[in-house]
């Protein structure tokens, strides 16, 4: 039970007084006061100041008599102060006055001791529950707090796995492609050049058609072996490992690499990031004293993004005498349908976004 249904038990209690003694105004007067005194050090931040409230309606029982009966407010008041000592000396100066002055004093003296225990056992058992409440809503919150980093932990390693996944196919992609150049590849360029020499040591007409349908044909087989070759190549390209490779082996200053982009990106936005990022990094070392350099490439819902940024000063650049390096970077942009800027604010930046 809460405070306030604490207090409202206790104050019918106190009416329960009532079969002994008719109400009048002081009754009236002390319950007021006794309301008031409930809400106000409910309300009341500082502990001095409910005590001191406390402290002076146990007085103002020597003024108004009344007030004795709503005593059982004023015990749990001092008990959820963890002051026992003033509820024991409120319930001294209420047997006192009660047995040395009121008709029926007896009765009222009991009844004042009957709240007295009333308010202990109550307070003690409210503050219990809220102690349990507490706990159980540090344990909710301990629990939910565990279950987000448990559902964080298993996104990682679920993210981890795709990459790592998606990582295993690029490599088996290129010993596929290594292995198909190797060993087809060469076994094929061998059979080109010996049905080559058949046709030049060929003396019968009957042959040739059928060594020149042959040869076209292995022709056309070994061009279309590079073919797959070369695209299980480009599609075998791990853009991120290729970037932080690129920012590793960059030891002209502190280089750090903002990644966030899928793993499904077209191999010529790939190439282009990749070719981009090498002319950058030289020319940072050409022409900057930079310290920091910030490559950042991102992708968006419509676009991909690419900024390389550094920290170095004295730079210039004017558009209409831009080097080979820019120019490359441009053209490689404009061919996929994008845009580059270049700010010499705060360092030299280079800004470019590729629609997908």
């Amino acid at each position: 039970m809460g405070y306030f249904t604490d207090c409202g038990l206790l104050v019918l209690l106190s009416f329960l007084r009532l079969f002994y003694r008719l109400p009048d105004a002081g009754f009236l007067i002390a319950f007021l006061c006794t309301v008031i005194l409930v809400c106000s050090t409910y309300a009341l931040g500082k502990k001095c100041i409910r005590i001191v409230l406390g402290a002076g309606m146990g007085l103002l029982a020597l003024v108004i008599p009344e007030m004795f009966f709503f005593y059982p407010c004023l015990f749990y008041l001092f008990f959820c102060e963890k002051m026992p000592l003033l509820a024991l000396g409120a319930w001294a100066l209420l047997v006192c006055r009660t047995m040395g002055s009121w008709e029926n004093g007896l009765f009222f003296a009991a009844a004042g001791s009957l709240g007295l225990l009333f308010a202990f056992f109550m307070e003690r058992n409210t503050r219990k529950c809220s102690s349990l409440e507490e706990e159980l809503k540090r344990t909710r919150d301990d629990s939910r707090e565990r279950d987000l980093l448990l559902s964080q932990k298993n996104k990682a390693l679920l993210e981890k796995q795709d990459y790592e996944i998606y990582n295993a196919t690029l490599k088996e992609r290129n010993r596929i492609a290594r292995e198909i150049h190797d060993n087809v590849g060469h076994v094929l360029s061998r059979s080109i050049l010996m049905l080559g020499a058949a046709r030049t040591m060929n003396k019968e007409a009957g042959l040739a058609a059928l060594l020149e349908n042959l040869e076209d044909s292995l022709n056309f087989a070994m061009n279309s072996i590079r073919s797959s070759v070369h695209d299980l190549h480009d599609e075998a390209v791990n853009l991120r490992e290729a970037e932080e490779g690129l920012v590793r082996d960059f030891t002209f200053c502190q280089a750090e690499l903002t990644y966030d982009m899928t793993q499904e990106i077209p191999r010529e936005v790939k190439y282009c990031f990749i070719s981009i990022t090498k002319e950058a990094f030289a020319n940072i070392m050409k022409h900057s004293n930079a310290t920091r350099v910030q490559l950042i490439l991102r992708e968006h819902p419509a676009l991909y993004q690419m900024c390389v940024e550094d920290n170095g000063t004295g730079v210039v650049y004017d558009p209409g005498n831009a080097g080979i390096g820019i120019l490359n970077m441009k053209d490689r942009v404009k061919a996929l349908g994008g845009t580059l800027q270049i700010s010499t604010r705060k360092g030299f930046r280079i800004f470019i976004t590729i629609p997908k």
